[in-house]
């Protein structure tokens, strides 16, 4: 039996949790068994205004194959105790899995060093700000190295605990599970998709002028077009753009654009060319590049995630490919929907 052991921090993220009981623990089937333990045991406070009950402590973890570490906040160190079992646990060989921000849990205590590592979007920029030594990818589901695994966001833990089963015990044990939870076996792109991304303000010089090309964005504006709107040589436009919104006019103008596109995608029926049409983003190959750039999928992923669209609707879909990283402990590393890790038994 594989022994998988859930550790529960104090304000635990309850959803985090019940991702690994929901895979892990549900049935014999797959040879798992599942535990929650907790510093010494007993009532955990959860984000929700609820506590858990956890029957077993930091003991636990010592007949641990997997350890996961679902998310909790405030994203502070877990202590010298928590630190001191995870490190036995990892030391002996036990997997080391985390949750959306059960990130900064590995992190603090030095199991994250050197390695790829993913964590919620929202919480990306505090992960790499805080440790330094963690190489951070916001974009990606799921990033595993093989002895440790981290996922992104709440139901990205259900991608990369599927994975973890599909590794373990194979392609069909994954999909009965994926059935049972009524959820996709497997998820094209990253959490890009699902990122919000105002483009910056422009200042008060330049708002007529923006206002102006967001009405034309269907035209093939050009530096030149925008400079004389404003009636300012291009040269001093482009320093006001970088002075005002960070982006050169042209990086503006295309931002805006991949934003209207997503719109029509979420709320229309358009064609992808019809799309790149209204949008000024030319040709749909064009379209397609800017695109997944911003988004890390295709339009069509990206109108079936929205919409809930059939996937066999859609025209393309992302091809994995391999990603090795050489400065990892453990390379190559597997990174969700796009790069592969040595199985595990």
């Amino acid at each position: 039996m594989h022994h998988v052991v859930a550790l529960a921090l104090p304000s635990i993220v309850a959803f985090d949790l019940s991702i690994p009981a929901q895979v892990f623990g549900r049935t014999s089937q797959d040879d798992y068994t599942f535990t929650t333990c907790a510093p010494g045991g007993g009532l955990v406070p959860s984000t929700t205004g609820f506590a858990v009950h956890v029957e077993h402590d930091l003991d636990a973890l010592e007949h641990a194959d997997t350890v996961v570490v679902p998310g909790y906040s405030p994203r502070e160190h877990p202590g010298a105790d928590v630190a001191g079992a995870l490190h036995r646990a990892a030391d002996r060989g036990a997997r080391m899995v985390s949750v959306c921000t059960g990130a900064f849990a590995l992190a603090a205590v030095g199991l994250l060093d050197g390695r790829r590592a993913t964590t919620h979007w929202a919480h990306a920029d505090e992960l790499a700000d805080r440790y330094p030594r963690v190489k951070v990818d916001p974009d990606v589901l799921w990033v595993d190295h093989g002895a440790v695994a981290t996922s992104a966001g709440l139901v990205a833990g259900i991608d990369l605990c599927l994975h973890l089963v599909r590794i373990d015990r194979g392609a069909d044990a994954a999909a009965r599970i994926a059935r049972r939870m009524v959820v996709a076996p497997h998820r094209d792109g990253g959490q890009a998709q699902w990122l919000h991304r105002p483009v910056p303000p422009a200042g008060e010089g330049l708002a007529p002028t923006c206002a102006w090309a967001l009405e034309h964005l269907a035209e093939p504006l050009t530096v030149a077009d925008l400079a004389c709107h404003a009636g300012w040589a291009p040269r001093t436009l482009t320093r006001r753009f970088l002075a005002e919104t960070g982006r050169t006019p042209l990086q503006w103008l295309t931002a805006q654009r991949v934003a209207h596109a997503r719109q029509l995608l979420e709320t229309s029926d358009l064609p992808v060319q019809a799309v790149a049409t209204r949008t000024g983003l030319g040709t749909a190959a064009n379209f397609r590049t800017h695109f997944a750039r911003d988004t890390a999928t295709t339009p069509s992923a990206y109108r079936a995630a929205y919409q809930g669209r059939d996937r066999r609707q859609s025209t393309s879909t992302p091809a994995p490919e391999v990603a090795v990283d050489d400065s990892s402990p453990t390379a190559p590393s597997l990174t969700g929907g796009h790069s592969f890790a040595a199985p595990r038994r």
